[in-house]
């Protein structure tokens, strides 16, 4: 006898058996959870989501729970590794991949379009989660000088030194005055770039073209 349209197949038939099997082969695949993030996928979703939770609450409400919440994981996978938030900031900071690697150095022929090209990478850093990460650690020099000695070390001095070489190279060519080959000189591009991130909150590129042209050239122009 036939059956309805749309009814099953008899379930002993050969073609229904077979049917079962390819269901059978599919059901894992669409029933089975997303794969478990390990090893450095897990890590760099932590440090994301330290800094995510740091620009966002500061580092007073920085919490393992939060932390774990954002990143999609547990609170035991963190305290198994780091004993404290601070740790972790520490170690996200470090990170190359996640944190702040090597500045690249330009070599754009020109004394301004180094400063546009390096200042502005900056500017742009700041604008991310560990940029934006930043500000809460610059605040905490005096009661967690290690967090606030980590950002110079890893953000300050190699943006001061990368400046600093640029204005040996651009005293060779006459674009500045010897005299203005110094940490202090070099130092003033991040400084105001910090700055006007505390204040607008961001950096847009007519910003840093203006903090070139208008305060560092003059500053560094050769005397005629």
């Amino acid at each position: 006898m036939t059956g309805l349209p749309g009814a099953s197949a008899d379930p002993a038939s050969p073609a229904a058996a077979e049917e079962g099997a390819r269901g059978a082969s599919r059901t894992p695949a669409l029933a089975g959870k997303p794969t478990r993030r390990r090893g450095r996928a897990l890590t760099q979703a932590i440090y994301e989501a330290t800094f995510e939770e740091l620009a966002d609450t500061g580092f007073q409400g920085l919490a393992f729970d939060k932390i774990a919440a954002r990143a999609g994981t547990g609170k035991s996978a963190l305290y198994r590794r780091w004993s404290t938030p601070a740790e972790l900031a520490l170690a996200a900071l470090a990170d190359p991949v996640a944190g702040f690697g090597t500045p690249v150095v330009p070599d754009t022929g020109t004394l301004r379009g180094d400063l546009i090209a390096t200042l502005g990478a900056f500017a742009r850093v700041l604008d991310e989660p560990r940029g934006r990460a930043l500000l809460p650690l610059l605040t905490q020099r005096a009661r967690h000088p290690e967090l606030f000695a980590q950002v110079q070390r890893l953000v300050t001095l190699p943006n001061q030194k990368i400046l600093l070489s640029m204005l040996h190279v651009a005293a060779d060519r006459g674009e500045t005055e010897p005299r203005c080959v110094t940490p202090r000189v070099a130092s003033v591009g991040p400084r105001m770039i910090f700055a006007e991130l505390m204040a607008r909150g961001t950096v847009p590129e007519e910003e840093v073209h203006a903090i070139v042209d208008e305060v560092l050239l003059p500053l560094m122009a050769p005397q005629r």
